[in-house]
């Protein structure tokens, strides 16, 4: 099982919101590089990053951050928040960032999508945020009418290689992951469990190292862990001696 620490970055800090809610946003520090090195330290290998800001309005306010990031080396890092066109793919992966996640545009262009994963293969992978159910887009402001199964079906058909499929309702909230809801996505998203080209992926929302066990499925890797999480990887807040600000 592959661990990726995760690092949310909003105006340069690296942060956690709790339940995708930019009002309720807990700060864990202030360098993202001094972040990764932690990490790094710890033994990961991966790093996936978020840019809030990018998301919510497609701006590159986090853009030197993650340059930074990529500079710096010594992970596989993997970038998702706002990348709506081929031009802000090329620009990451142009950098040295080794992966680009589409999230918003894969539901409001799929068109798009289905050509960039043609194009760029296992480059890129897309990111399923789902609210109740059903996938929520714009930084998750917006809630769309289509389920998060049925479009990771779809997804699939097009050659998706990675899914990064994160339930709102656990994200930040340190109360464990949806195991249920992943099971059922391994069960009804053919292929998408059991291959090595196609990952389901449990979002942030791993909380204990017996979280981390439960996830250790075929269809459940690699996990993705937040920046100030509890146990399993090490993260920000712990390294930090648990320092919140």
């Amino acid at each position: 099982m592959n661990l990726f620490p995760a690092i949310d970055l909003r105006g340069g800090k690296v942060v956690r919101l709790t339940q995708g809610d930019y009002d309720r946003m807990t700060v864990y520090g202030e360098d993202p590089c001094a972040q990764a090195r932690q990490f790094v330290e710890a033994g990961a290998r991966y790093l996936h990053v978020v840019d809030l800001d990018g998301a919510k309005d497609g701006t590159l306010s986090n853009y030197e951050s993650i340059a930074a990031l990529a500079e710096q080396g010594g992970l596989y890092i993997e970038v998702g928040g706002g990348i709506r066109t081929e031009e802000r793919i090329e620009k990451y992966l142009s950098l040295g960032v080794d992966r680009c996640i589409l999230g918003s545009v894969a539901v409001t262009d799929f068109d798009f999508t289905a050509r960039m994963l043609k194009r760029y293969g296992e480059r890129i992978a897309v990111g399923v945020d789902a609210k109740d159910g059903f996938v929520a887009i714009h930084g998750w402001k917006e809630v769309s009418a289509e389920k998060g199964v049925d479009f990771c079906r779809r997804l699939a058909d097009a050659g998706c290689a990675a899914i990064i499929y994160t339930d709102i309702a656990c994200d930040g909230a340190m109360q464990g992951t949806n195991l249920a809801l992943y099971r059922q996505l391994a069960a009804e998203v053919p292929g998408v469990a059991f291959t090595a080209r196609r990952h389901l992926v449990g979002s942030r929302a791993v909380g204990t190292e017996k979280d981390g066990h439960r996830c250790r499925d075929p269809g459940q890797e690699p996990v993705h862990r937040g920046a100030g999480s509890e146990t399993l990887c090490r993260t920000g807040a712990e390294l930090n001696g648990g320092e919140r600000k």
